[in-house]
Order: structure tokens, then C-alpha cells, then sequence
């Protein structure tokens, strides 16, 4: 997963995406042998000279000015989120060793104690893979309640929640706009992989990904990126329905460490109800008191029926 190689690749992806007509571009109906714009009409929209650009793109030149870059992000009509990208895979160093590996990402006392601050709010750590750390026990129900809670705490078990999306039947059926969800998915790895080019783990995962999925193949090859820190999505859940929570994950400062993905729900919604209620179905029997039923479904709950 060399960064030089996705800087190429990801140029020649989005140049491929953006069609003469999107920048009113007239082609007098001339046949075009290549998909989308040709490098020197991007060059020419970028300001810069095609020799140039074709040598960026190419992997021959890895000196861009970030003025240069710019001008071909607003060239490629790319977002904030792609333009960060695109910038991110053109610092890429040149190296005469092996880089480091990258650090193994651990459970930490105080990712420990934050998933147990968190009580009812479902909340999972995971490492840049996607790998689960931990869950608190609302965060194991709401996400991978058909798993063992206690997988996480086996590396050779651990469940990978970016492989769940593509993989795994139940968590395909509890995203109701799944095509949403994995394009989320797809392109938040991406994001990663620009930053850590050198993760054999990542190589191996999207490897993994792309020889068992048509769909992850699909989106990989569109470089597409797609920031989920924050996003609603519709879960149809077998415990209690349908419900719509907000995804948030959160980050330390430095970027480093586990990241925890928080589901919430406004109050007084359907959807808290439908927290609730989970939180309530799965939580342990009191000593001395029978336990308490789990419903098989319960979509009337997010109903709030």
C-alpha cells in the first residue's frame, strides 16, 4: 500500500469520475478513447503544465507545492475531506529504510473507563481496522448482538467491524440504507489508509475486502472519500425494531488510540425509547428476581407503542 501509488492512483480515479460536460467542456462529438477528462484538460482547468501533471500522476514527481495541489483538488471538484486526502497521500516521504511499523492499537484504563461512563449508551472502541476492542454491554446488543460479547477480548475472535458491513448477513440487514452505510465505510478507510500507507494490517484487510466483496471492490476503486465522524443512519434491529440513531465517533486530539463510536437518539424520540428498551432486554437479572424476557422483535418500540 505504497502512499506514491495512491496519490497516482487516486488521481487518475477522479480525473476518470469528471466528465467534459461537468465543466462545460465541448467534445463536438469527437470519440474519446479514455473515461472522463484527459490529463492535459485537467492540467489546463489546474493552471499547470501537462508534462507536469502527467509526471504527478504517473508516481515520477513527488515535490507538489501545496498551491499546486489545491489547484488540482478545485480542479477535480473535490471536497474539503478529498482535498485533506489528496494532500495527506502527496506528503508521503521518500524513504531510503523500511518504515516503522505502525504502533499496535490497545484498550487503554481510560477507553475502559469511558465505555463504562458511557452506562446505557451504546458505545464500541475500535482500532484504525476496524478491529472491535471493546463494547460496553448496550454497545454489543445495538451493534453485534448475534456475537459473543466477550469476542473482543480474544485477538484471534476479535469481530472487525468494517468486514461486518460486506460480510456479515445480520449486520447487512441492520442498516436499512446499507448502500450509504458501506460507502461510509469504504471511504473512511481510505482516509486511514492515506495516513498509514505502511500498515501491513490495512494492505491485508483491503486485500481481504476487495477479493470477497464485488461491492467493496466497486467503491475501493472509486477513491471516493466520505468522513462518517458524525451520521444518522436507520437501523432495523431484531430486538426492537426500527429505530434511527446518530453515529458520532469520538477521537483523541492527537489522533491516536482507539476510537469510540457512540450511538445516540434525541430525547423523548422513538428512537430513545427504542435505546431504552434494548438497554432493559439485555441487561443482567438482578440476584433473587427471574430474568427478564427478550422479545424475538419488538417494532412497535420504535414506535413508541
Amino acid at each position: 500500500m505504497n502512499g506514491n501509488g495512491q496519490l497516482s492512483d487516486f488521481l487518475q480515479a477522479r480525473r476518470a469520475q469528471l466528465r467534459p460536460e461537468d465543466i462545460g467542456l465541448k467534445t463536438y462529438g469527437e470519440r474519446r478513447r479514455v473515461p472522463g477528462l484527459r490529463r492535459e484538460e485537467l492540467a489546463m482547468l489546474a493552471g499547470i503544465s501537462a508534462p507536469y501533471y502527467s509526471r504527478l500522476e504517473s508516481g515520477q514527481s513527488r515535490n507538489a507545492s501545496p498551491e499546486i495541489l489545491d489547484a488540482i483538488a478545485a480542479a477535480l471538484r473535490l471536497d474539503e475531506s478529498e482535498r485533506a486526502h489528496l494532500h495527506a497521500l502527496a506528503r508521503t516521504p521518500r524513504r531510503s529504510r523500511p518504515a516503522a511499523q505502525p504502533r499496535v492499537e490497545r484498550m487503554t484504563a481510560a477507553t475502559t473507563a469511558m465505555l463504562e461512563a458511557l452506562g446505557d449508551t451504546p458505545a464500541v472502541a475500535l482500532d484504525r481496522r476496524g478491529s472491535v476492542l471493546g463494547w460496553n454491554r448496550t454497545g454489543h446488543a445495538l451493534f453485534s448482538c448475534h456475537l459473543d460479547p466477550d469476542s473482543p477480548a480474544d485477538p484471534a475472535r476479535r469481530p472487525n467491524m468494517t468486514k461486518s458491513v460486506f460480510l456479515d448477513a445480520h449486520t447487512r440487514e441492520l442498516y436499512a440504507d446499507w448502500p450509504a452505510k458501506a460507502r461510509a465505510v469504504v471511504g473512511s478507510l481510505r482516509m486511514t489508509a492515506g495516513r498509514y500507507p505502511d500498515d501491513p494490517g490495512l494492505a491485508s484487510l483491503i486485500g481481504e475486502l476487495t477479493m470477497r466483496s464485488t461491492a467493496f471492490a466497486r467503491l475501493w476503486a472509486r477513491h471516493r472519500i466520505v468522513p462518517c465522524d458524525v451520521a444518522d443512519y436507520e437501523m432495523r434491529h431484531p430486538l426492537v425494531g426500527t429505530l434511527t440513531v446518530n453515529q458520532q465517533t469520538l477521537q483523541s486530539p492527537g489522533g491516536e488510540g482507539p476510537r469510540i463510536v457512540v450511538a445516540t437518539a434525541p430525547p423523548d424520540s422513538p428512537a430513545r425509547t427504542a435505546l431504552a428498551l434494548l438497554a432493559r432486554t439485555t441487561a443482567p437479572p438482578v440476584p433473587g428476581t427471574p430474568a427478564a424476557r427478550v422479545p424475538t422483535s419488538s417494532p412497535g418500540a420504535a414506535d413508541g407503542r
